[in-house]
């Protein structure tokens, strides 16, 4: 997400936390990053309260956690526990919960300073440290107190929504049967299709790529012209068509390559070239424009909803272990706002489908080293 949003106080940030992540948390820590000079809110990291507890892996978890925040250009943090447990009652009921925290901030102590515990309970909102009953009585501020605040009215304008629990937010709407099944024949004709024009040579191949191209590049534009107003209704043939489409590498990579502004000559060169040295170096050129802090471009919101929108149609719309392709796009598109938790489902996914998927297994490192998209690594030396 590229909205720009400063710390303003604790109740203008506990507000912004579920649109951040696209869902309300339950049972979690959510560790937010505060860069210099005015407190922009960086990395919003979100982790189970039992990861963090655990008294054995506990500790790895927080100091993981704090050094994503330190490469984001973090000068101090705001640790906010969601949880049904009163955590200033004392004794077993909040034991577990008072483990995470302490894990936290032995690991934030030496980097980040003092931090900042709120508890978010199901009935109200407090600081954990404050003992002042007129600013946080036994029940907690209201949670109606984050409902209206300046950053929610900005984030629902902006289009934001958020999902009532994380598997809700992660859910890809299934197209109903009749649907679904127009689409799979489709997909298995193009896929007959490409293996006639691999069979005939010459230019039968790269004619059928810029096909794929094309059909990629005419659902985006139905996604755009329906923004708003909707359920997308992408015809099934289409969806199917870009099934087998993406399962072409110099496709897919086309694509990845349109998801970055002013490489539109790039993606067009890169479908029409035969599998090879090129097909490597468009891919290479893609993940640069994500990675690389030097040359790494920020996501287009516009873009990156359009393409969402397809990606996740193809996914509801096609065969069980054929989505590797457009799950690992989107894993992509995640990680590249800085999401890093969609990202991880949708990988999760993909690899389900194809565990032997190339780029799927090049995101996953990508995620298990903590690498952060290069904009974000590039605000983040700016900071400094």
């Amino acid at each position: 997400m590229t909205t720009t949003i400063r710390a303003r106080g604790p109740r203008e940030l506990l507000a912004y936390v579920p649109f951040r992540l696209g869902y309300r948390p339950a049972d979690s820590a959510v560790l937010i990053s505060l860069r210099a000079p005015r407190g922009r809110v960086g990395l919003v990291a979100r982790t189970d309260l039992a990861d963090l507890a655990d008294l054995e892996h506990g500790p790895q978890v927080a100091r993981t956690l704090v050094s994503h925040l330190c490469a984001d250009g973090a000068r101090r943090a705001v640790l906010v526990v969601y949880t049904d447990v009163d955590l200033r009652v004392g004794g077993a009921p909040a034991a577990r919960e008072r483990a995470a925290v302490e894990h936290c901030r032995e690991a934030a102590e030496d980097f980040l300073g003092d931090l900042e515990v709120w508890v978010v309970g199901p009935r109200g909102y407090s600081s954990l440290d404050c003992l002042d009953e007129a600013c946080c009585p036994a029940a907690g501020r209201p949670l109606t107190d984050l409902e209206s605040t300046q950053v929610g009215a900005h984030m629902v304008l902006a289009g934001a929504a958020v999902a009532p629990s994380r598997a809700h937010s992660f859910a890809i709407p299934v197209l109903e049967p009749a649907l679904r099944r127009r689409a799979v024949r489709a997909s298995a004709r193009w896929r007959a299709d490409r293996e006639k024009a691999l069979a005939v040579g010459g230019d039968a191949a790269a004619r059928w790529r810029a096909g794929g191209l094309e059909a990629w590049r005419s659902a985006v534009a139905v996604a755009e012209r329906r923004e708003g107003v909707g359920e997308t209704a992408l015809p099934p043939a289409l969806l199917g068509r870009l099934e087998a489409a993406l399962e072409s590498i110099p496709v897919r990579d086309a694509v990845l390559l349109s998801f970055a502004a002013g490489t539109e000559d790039v993606a067009r060169l890169t479908a029409t070239a035969v599998p090879g040295p090129q097909v490597e170096a468009g891919t290479a050129s893609a993940i640069a424009a994500m990675v690389d802090p030097a040359v790494g471009l920020p996501p287009d919101p516009d873009v990156v909803r359009s393409a969402r929108t397809v990606l996740e149609a193809v996914v509801g719309a096609g065969r069980t272990g054929r989505q590797a392709p457009a799950l690992t796009l989107l894993a992509l598109l995640a990680w590249w706002e800085g999401d890093g938790g969609l990202a991880a489902d949708r990988l999760r996914r993909a690899l389900d489908a194809d565990p032997a998927y190339r780029l799927a297994l090049l995101v996953r490192s990508a995620l298990e080293a903590g690498l952060a998209p290069g904009w974000a690594r590039a605000e983040a030396g700016a900071a400094r």
